[in-house]
């Protein structure tokens, strides 16, 4: 294809896609596919059960594809296997695209494939990295070494490497020396601020047992080291009992992550009260009155190479505290659209805060400054909205994407 092509064929590669969505990952691949659809041909090869075909001409066209199912078994590694397996799918689903997009080390591999059998580029998005989650081992076993060598052959060798912000990028460089810098640009997340706004809505509220009028802190996301968890919990404990906290948390990483996370949990219900965990993974009806009644959206991660869910609470009008790692405060500006909390990791295997107890007490201070000044808090939040709405729009990020596109094919 010659360079001055304005319609590339793209085959954009992800393990997550509707309706099988539950990271910020999955989020990124719908928004970006569905909003690179009209302005170009798109084929999205996604894990999973057949899609159905869509009535709207400009959706993208959506090809899924099945686990091995030989690889039968619960070893740890064998999720790993499994992954390789697909992506082999979808190496040989690709050959009709003048360029492949791949998203996260589920289909990294793919796009590295893929982009040797039909001679055409690959970018890789970077969604987080490998080298810094190393909590994976608990989850993965041996596979978190598969799982690193996937990551690692498709950014070395991409034609170029998408960063979803300025820290993602040092990290890429960090991570994998040998990637020359000028192949790597940042193009942020975005968000849908038509279906992400606020919803005054309280039949969710009443069906959870939640008081709309009484002071409220939420957190959603997967229960997995990255997140955080375990010290948002221990902050929970310095937080006046008045205070509604709200856990939209599930999918565990691993068993005993979870088990973890309960008893916490169980110990809190009893000494304070007011907590309320949703395990379920919320459709997005039932997230955005939460989301939009909520004083705080809190954050507690201890890597985020950026943080979809912080610009979906920003545009529900919902301030935020969050700890200032990966590319939180390129998203949450600090005394603006909410506060950043300080963060030193410490040297243990998952980068936990260097002071846990310390961490969990500035954390808890954050929130209660927010939750105690409901006018600051309301401001906070209109400028969330504002923020979102004029600097990360998923329109301007489709037409960043294809131009890289076009400057490739």
């Amino acid at each position: 294809m010659s360079a001055s092509t304005a319609t590339p064929h793209v085959g954009l590669l992800t393990r997550e896609y509707p309706p099988d969505v539950y990271g910020g990952a999955g989020v990124h691949a719908q928004e970006l596919a569905g909003n690179l659809a009209p302005l170009t041909p798109v084929t999205v090869h996604c894990w999973g059960d057949p899609r159905p075909p869509s009535d709207d001409p400009h959706a993208p066209t959506v090809v899924a594809h099945g686990t091995w199912d030989a690889l039968a078994g619960d070893a740890p590694e064998l999720a790993a296997l499994r992954t390789m397996a697909t992506d082999l799918s979808m190496v040989a689903a690709t050959a009709d695209v003048d360029v492949v997009h791949s998203h996260t080390w589920y289909a990294n591999l793919a796009g590295h494939l893929a982009a040797m059998t039909h001679d055409v580029p690959h970018v890789v998005t970077t969604h987080s990295l490998e080298p810094l989650r190393p909590w994976k081992a608990e989850q993965l076993g041996g596979g978190y070494a598969l799982s690193g060598f996937c990551e690692r052959l498709g950014i070395e060798h991409a034609d170029r490497v998408i960063a979803v912000s300025a820290g993602m990028r040092d990290d890429v460089l960090s991570c994998y020396p040998s990637v020359d810098p000028d192949r790597v640009v940042v193009i942020h997340n975005g968000i849908d601020t038509v279906a992400y706004a606020p919803d005054r809505g309280t039949d969710v509220l009443a069906a959870h047992d939640l008081d709309p009028d009484a002071p409220m802190a939420i957190f959603v996301g997967r229960i997995t080291r990255q997140k955080g968890l375990p010290h948002l919990l221990d902050a929970v404990a310095h937080l006046d009992p008045a205070i509604q906290v709200v856990l939209c948390a599930g999918a565990p990483d691993t068993p005993e992550l979870g088990s973890e996370v309960a008893a916490t949990v169980r110990d809190l219900q009893q000494s304070r009260g007011n907590v309320t965990w949703i395990e379920q993974m919320m459709p997005r009806a039932d997230l955005l009155p939460l989301l939009t009644h909520a004083d705080v959206f809190v954050c507690p991660s201890i890597y985020e190479p950026m943080g979809i869910v912080n610009l979906e609470a920003m545009a529900c009008e919902t301030a935020v505290v969050a700890s200032a790692v990966g590319g939180i405060p390129e998203v949450v500006v600090d005394g603006e659209t909410g506060l950043l909390v300080g963060f030193e990791p410490g040297d243990d295997a998952y980068g936990s805060p260097a002071d846990p107890a310390g961490f969990a007490r500035e954390f808890a201070a954050a929130v209660t400054a927010v939750v105690d000044d409901p006018e600051r808090a309301a401001a906070m939040g209109r400028a969330g909205r504002r923020r979102a709405v004029e600097s990360f729009s998923w329109s301007a990020i489709a037409e960043q994407t294809l131009d890289l596109y076009r400057g490739l094919t």
